[in-house]
């Protein structure tokens, strides 16, 4: 058996038996392959993680930057209590209108609300709203500007609030020192960042499974 292949049985087990999907998150991802968006949402697995890591949190209030579908979005939403508030940011609007439907089937469309835009766009407007900090941010988007959405993701946390960068690892890439892709490029710069920025403490963790080898990154805001 090749390794990748034992990697997807462990995932299909883990999943089977502690994250399963339902039929509001089954219904997103249908919708999302319909529609033609590329097939790179979080695993249950990876959706349950976030789930617990939110509730663990105690958030209340969520911003997810990189919506896709809202697969990911529909997991963080269900850890907020009924007052809670959840903001995804979307580049693509053809995404954001899918992710809009999908949360609304799964009754989330009283908590979670989609902006579309750049996030470098829709970050200093909605800092410009003076928002309640947010407990817990994740980072899902354009790898390139990685270390940037972290940069805004301290300006809108507070003391104790948790930040988490996606796909960290690129499938190993990420230790090449001498890359020049911007997605290696704008990951290591948030790695750095985090290792040296004084208000933060993190850590980042290798995963392999379904969707191959890739790990997230986990920083804690100080003060």
């Amino acid at each position: 058996m090749s390794g990748s292949q034992l990697w997807d049985d462990v995932d299909d087990y883990f999943i089977s038996n502690l994250s399963p999907d339902d039929e509001a998150l089954e219904a997103a991802l249908r919708e999302s392959e319909a529609a033609g968006l590329p097939g790179i949402a979080v695993t249950a697995a990876q959706g349950k993680f976030l789930q617990l890591l939110a509730q663990v949190q105690g958030a209340r209030h969520i911003l997810e930057i990189g919506t896709l579908g809202g697969y990911s979005t529909i997991w963080l939403g269900r850890a907020l209590p009924e007052d809670g508030r959840l903001i995804s940011l979307e580049h693509n609007a053809k995404h954001a209108d899918v992710a809009t439907r999908n949360l609304a089937r799964a009754g989330l469309d009283k908590v979670a609300e989609v902006r579309i835009g750049p996030a470098l766009e829709s970050l200093p407007q909605l800092a410009d709203e003076n928002p309640a900090p947010f407990d817990l941010v994740f980072i899902d988007a354009d790898k390139a500007n990685n270390a940037h959405y972290v940069e805004w993701a301290l300006r809108l946390t507070r003391a104790g609030s948790l930040i988490i960068v996606d796909n960290v690892v690129r499938g190993g890439r990420v230790a090449d020192a001498g890359s020049s892709e911007p997605d290696v490029l704008g990951t290591r710069a948030a790695i750095e960042l985090i290792a040296t920025h004084p208000r933060l403490s993190g850590t980042a963790i290798q995963t392999v499974g379904s969707k191959g080898h890739d790990g997230f990154a986990l920083a804690r805001v100080l003060a």
